[in-house]
């Protein structure tokens, strides 16, 4: 069976199975040593799924330039670059001292014209009671009655002007429309801003995209939903779990590759806008396949092999080649037989033939 994507050259086995027969011949014409403790685990079969591996960017899956929405003077800005801020958490201030003035010349009109309107209300009352006793015309009772109506438009025109007043007081305050970072800024303080134009840059870091371009052969292979497993160049050993969010159907008319998106958690926040990552998708159909753990797995140089831990209680010195991971463990090829044990702790200072002391180590399997 030959599930992986290198093969060993004969030429290779031939020169690690000379290291293996001249180190053993090594070691039994040496004094006898006692048994060398190590741990070993039983290989096992189980379900290997192929991979596709690519690279990615990260990007942010919600960024905004948060524009002011009245003009004015910017006279305080409350944030810088780097900082994490809430949703509705104020980011700059722009001044306000006229629009008050102007807010309380509007709301004494309006005391005044609501003190007319009262006036004309006790009037058009007086007005009726004298029209239906014929002292007055209907032309003077209708005079009355538009004098009302005509300052009953005046205070709702002054309120309506109060309100707009009000908004602009609000919005002379410029709040996070939703938590992130902020990631620019875009003005000072001391500035005129006009209408729509920007304060910050702010990118919601919690939840993240990475950006993948899939060659068009592995176009129909992924489906959106699917997982994908992520690891970031920055950050050795870290890895994340995602899925495929957007599978975008126009190809790069010269790399001929389509956009993919596949949505993480940054809740940790150790994720970065801009950072390189590697995705692995699942692809293909499962196989059997002998797997061990990944702690048993010795690398020196190009080469990979095993120890097996032998009925005689000494270690043989196996090649294997390497294929896809499974968590801990990792599907081998090469003379290992499931159930053989192979050593995954102390096996770095082992030698072939050596005897050894050993002791199960249990790995869960996913």
């Amino acid at each position: 069976m030959n599930n992986f994507s290198a093969v060993v050259t004969r030429k290779g086995w031939l020169s690690l199975a000379a290291v293996v027969l001249v180190a053993t011949g090594m070691a039994a014409q040496g004094p006898e040593r006692p048994p060398s403790p190590v741990r070993y685990t039983e290989a096992r079969e189980h379900s290997v799924r192929r991979t596709i591996r690519l690279p990615g960017t990260v990007e942010s899956r919600v960024y905004s330039i948060v524009a002011t929405e009245v003009e004015g003077l910017v006279e305080e800005l409350m944030v810088r670059e780097g900082d994490v801020v809430k949703k509705e958490q104020p980011l700059a201030r722009l001044r306000t001292a006229t629009r008050e003035l102007q807010r309380q010349a509007r709301a004494a009109q309006r005391r005044e014209a609501e003190a007319r309107l009262k006036q004309a209300e006790r009037n058009l009352e007086r007005a009726s009671e004298l029209n239906e006793e014929g002292i007055i015309s209907r032309q003077e009772y209708d005079d009355r009655f538009y004098e009302v109506d005509a300052w009953q438009g005046r205070v709702e025109q002054i309120t309506a002007e109060i309100a707009q007043f009000d908004l602009a007081l609000r919005q002379s305050t410029i709040r996070a429309p939703f938590a992130g970072t902020v990631t620019a800024e875009r003005t000072e303080v001391g500035e005129w801003l006009d209408t729509g134009e920007p304060v910050v840059e702010i990118h919601a870091l919690d939840e993240l995209e990475v950006r993948v371009e899939v060659p068009e052969q592995y176009f129909r292979s992924l489906n959106p939903g699917a997982r994908a497993t992520v690891t970031f160049e920055a950050l050795p050993g870290y890895e994340v779990t995602g899925r495929i969010t957007a599978i975008i159907p126009s190809a790069d008319t010269e790399a001929r590759t389509f956009p993919l998106k596949v949505r993480i958690s940054n809740r940790r926040g150790r994720i970065g806008v801009g950072m390189l990552a590697q995705v692995v998708f699942p692809a293909g159909k499962s196989y059997r396949a002998t797997v061990v753990p990944k702690d048993a797995v010795i690398r020196r140089g190009p080469q990979e092999f095993v120890y097996l831990v032998d009925g005689n209680s000494t270690v043989s010195m196996v090649p294997v080649e390497t294929g896809q991971g499974i968590g801990a463990w990792v599907a081998v090829e090469g003379p290992v037989q499931v159930g053989q044990k192979v050593v995954t702790r102390g096996n770095e200072r082992l030698r072939p033939g050596q005897p050894v002391a050993g002791t199960p180590l249990e790995y869960q399997l996913p």
